[in-house]
């Protein structure tokens, strides 16, 4: 090489620095190229810089497609590239999807995002993983049953054990929304109308789903739909709610408030109205109080269409409403693309701000980086944990297992429940062979022709040792078109089109042969769930006239109730010997009904809700407050009272009551002092006794009443519980401690406050039955 240099004159010299020059750039080029082709590449943990250099790079137009999130549309296996969406994606259009799954398409999708876009930003992959993945479990307002916070944690972690191995990193769960109308159909979805269980339930669903991010078995909530949804008008879905800033502060935000705490990675705006404006450009509940109350970190997403529907609203064209949407606080559109068709316009005519579009583009960015989708943008496309992590057997025990544990069994007349498996069981009725009604609402990655029937589960308790007589019995409904609404996304339950006449005396004939009756009556997974509003909420007549048929045999009758909401039950509590409430148990409901009708497993399961006597009771709840003309207790009707001329004040279920095969006694209920003070807890304790000869699970419930304060408070709140297992004979002293944390609540100037006076504490089976005490609290 030095021979080489003393030949060249100094002209061939500064050719050759031109030529190394050249060599040199087109080295770098290589190199950029080559950075280019791969997504950016966080450095150390310091997600603020990585963000803010990735910003930087950023055109107006890809900070707005951060902020779109279409669904998956016409993404089929091996079409990933040629689709529509792979289009948007290329030009920065999109910032995640929804609705796919599988590795194989989702790895196809990732690949186009971080190969062929100009950034290379990952996307993010969401999924309606509301109640399991392909295990399902039972649904929410079942699993809120449970009160064992444990087994709810268990079930979203296996879910998202499963989502995540399919390719998915964010499930649009948990619903923690309030409701105490039962003909809402979004009930089914929720944990029922206390705030207090709901919270609970809202923190172990939010840990079990997200668990430790870093790892590729855990996946980001969604906590919905924020805010008051569960409180609309006339229980009819998307409508109208109104009501205080008091009962708000108290009622129905602190299950938000407790997923936010427990760490929830993004929320989703609801779809109704609150003072006024629709929750989607709610400044005061997207800002004020989530942002600067409540110190929210994470991202807002709308729901479906939530931006465009505000048109409907009567807020404004698509881009007034998405402008206000974004002002609000949203940061991510589902589908409607008001942001990616309209923000750019808004901003040339500054009617929005690049500060208001940047911020809600470094919220998208930051979940991402949460996730390690910038580590490894392929971090959820593990096709061997597909092979083996997705419904397992293991995870269909303990699917068995919850569902068991969510059953409430709400009469047992001379202890006919549980059967024996021995002898002829008839099982009757349009749900008793309908597996794929099992998984019940908003099952969407479910294998229906998996799931257990009650059919097949009764078969698989009994085996040889008895016969199991089936006949349908009815259609789920008279009305045929009514039942087609009732059985959509394909759980069909094959109407029968003989008469019903033919179809009843086939049961009839049955049961003839039979020594006892199952008869499995009531909703199909359908008649509750999104857009499945009900006016009136009972068994519908068809099965109610077979069910008075099936009684008229005088053969003893269990009815074995399906439902995702609570029904209107007077007439059968009255006249059916048994009933068990088994909501929809999820993909092994039917083994898990069998465990319980044969005594395998003692019911356990509590209400958390309030059944009506009839819908003219609808708002019914246990914590309710006085008017200034209470009805006496144990009175139905009174002059001048608040009550009503036709039926009891009474519901004929009440919040927190569930039987067991067993009997539990409460005894000896002790306070450690009289008087609390902060910093001074006191001890509350109680002994239980299984006093039957069974063992079985008790759910032991403490509510507080405050006598006197300076706005009117509920007659009773639920304050604890705690579920036990005892053996027959055996005692257990119960203690709970109660804090002045305990004892606060908003008052009229919407301050978190507990204020000094006379309170009355109660502990019992359900928040009727109760053994009460007194206290004072000191502050």
């Amino acid at each position: 090489m030095s021979l080489f240099y003393i030949k060249l004159n100094k002209y061939s010299y500064m050719n050759l620095r031109t030529i190394l020059l050249l060599i040199f750039v087109f080295i770098s080029r290589q190199m950029v190229t080559a950075q280019l082709k791969a997504s950016p590449k966080p450095v150390g943990n310091d997600m603020k810089s990585f963000i803010d250099v990735l910003m930087k790079k950023m055109t107006l137009e890809e900070k707005i497609g951060q902020l779109n999130l279409p669904g998956a549309g016409d993404i089929v296996t091996g079409q990933a590239s040629n689709s529509d969406i792979a289009k948007q994606i290329r030009q920065g259009k999109v910032g995640g999807l929804f609705n796919i799954k599988s590795v194989a398409k989702i790895k196809a999708v990732q690949k186009v995002a971080v190969e062929e876009s100009r950034l290379k930003i990952p996307m993010i992959f969401g999924m309606d993983v509301i109640h399991g993945y392909q295990t399902t479990f039972p649904i929410p307002l079942g699993m809120s049953c449970i009160w064992d916070m444990n087994l709810i944690e268990q079930s979203a972690r296996i879910a998202a054990q499963e989502a995540s191995a399919d390719g998915i990193c964010w499930t649009f769960s948990p619903m923690v929304d309030i409701s105490r109308d039962p003909r809402w159909g979004r009930i089914s979805e929720g944990n029922g109308e206390d705030a207090y269980l709901g919270s609970q339930i809202a923190k172990a669903m939010v840990k079990g789903y997200q668990g430790d991010l870093s790892k590729n078995n855990s996946i980001m909530s969604c906590v919905k739909h924020y805010a008051m949804y569960g409180a609309i008008e006339s229980g009819r879905d998307y409508n109208t709610t109104d009501m205080s800033r008091v009962r708000m502060f108290n009622e129905y935000l602190p299950p938000y408030k407790a997923a936010i705490e427990a760490g929830a990675g993004s929320i989703m705006a609801s779809f109704n109205e609150v003072d006024g404006i629709p929750a989607t450009g709610n400044k005061f509940l997207l800002t004020e109080v989530l942002r600067k109350q409540w110190g929210f970190k994470g991202f807002v997403v709308t729901d479906y269409t939530g931006i465009n529907e505000m048109v409907a609203h009567g807020m404004g064209n698509l881009q007034q409403v998405s402008a206000l949407a974004l002002k609000a606080g949203v940061d991510m559109d589902m589908v409607g693309e008001g942001f990616l068709l309209t923000l750019k316009k808004s901003l040339q005519e500054k009617k929005i701000s690049l500060l208001e579009i940047n911020n809600a583009c470094r919220l998208v960015l930051e979940a991402k980086y949460k996730l390690g989708l910038f580590a490894n943008p392929y971090k959820y496309c593990d096709e061997e944990r597909a092979k083996t992590e997705i419904f397992t057997p293991a995870n269909r025990k303990i699917a068995r297992a919850i569902a068991s544990e969510s059953f409430v069994l709400l009469k047992n007349q001379n202890n006919l429940l549980p059967i024996k498996k021995t002898g002829n069981i008839a099982l009757i009725g349009p749900l008793a062979d309908a597996k794929e009604n099992m998984p019940g609402t908003w099952s969407v990655a479910t294998d229906f022709s998996a799931a257990v029937s009650v059919l097949q589960g009764l078969k698989n308790a009994v085996g040889s040792n008895a016969n199991i007589l089936y006949a349908k019995g009815s259609n789920l409904d008279a009305d045929s078109i009514f039942e087609e609404r009732a059985t959509m996304f394909g759980k069909t339950l094959h109407r029968d089109t003989r008469t019903k006449e033919a179809i009843l005396k086939e049961a009839l004939d049955v049961a003839e042969k039979s020594d006892v009756i199952v008869a499995a009556l009531g909703e199909s997974a359908e008649m509750s769930g999104e857009s499945s509003s009900r006016s009136e909420i009972g068994i519908p007549k068809i099965q109610q006239e077979l069910l008075k048929a099936l009684l008229a045999t005088g053969k003893p009758v269990i009815l074995v109730l399906f439902a995702g909401r609570p029904l209107t039950l007077k007439w059968e509590n009255e006249y059916v010997p048994a009933i068990l409430n088994v909501w929809f148990g999820g993909t092994e409901a039917g083994d898990a009904i069998a465990d319980v009708l044969f005594g395998d497993v003692n019911p356990s399961g509590k209400l958390s809700t309030t059944f009506p006597q009839n819908v003219g009771q609808i708002p019914l709840y246990y914590n309710h407050k006085n008017t200034g003309r209470p009805l006496g207790e144990g009175e139905w009707f009174q002059k001048f009272r608040s009550n009503y001329l036709d039926v009891s004040n009474e519901p004929v279920y009440p919040f927190g009551y569930g039987l067991s095969y067993t009997n539990f006694k409460y005894s000896d209920m002790h306070l450690s002092s009289n008087t609390l003070k902060e910093g001074q807890p006191i001890t509350i304790s109680v002994t239980v006794t299984n006093t039957g000869i069974v063992s079985g699970k008790e759910v032991v419930q403490l509510y507080t009443r405050q006598l006197v304060g300076s706005i009117t408070r509920p007659v009773k709140e639920l304050k604890g519980f705690q579920k036990i297992a005892l053996n027959p004979g055996e005692s257990r002293k119960i203690n709970f401690t109660i804090s002045i944390n305990d004892l606060k609540f908003y008052n009229s100037d919407i301050k978190y406050v507990a204020e000094s006076g006379d309170f009355e504490v109660y502990i019992g089976s359900n928040s009727k039955d109760v053994t009460t005490a007194a206290f004072k609290l000191v502050n």
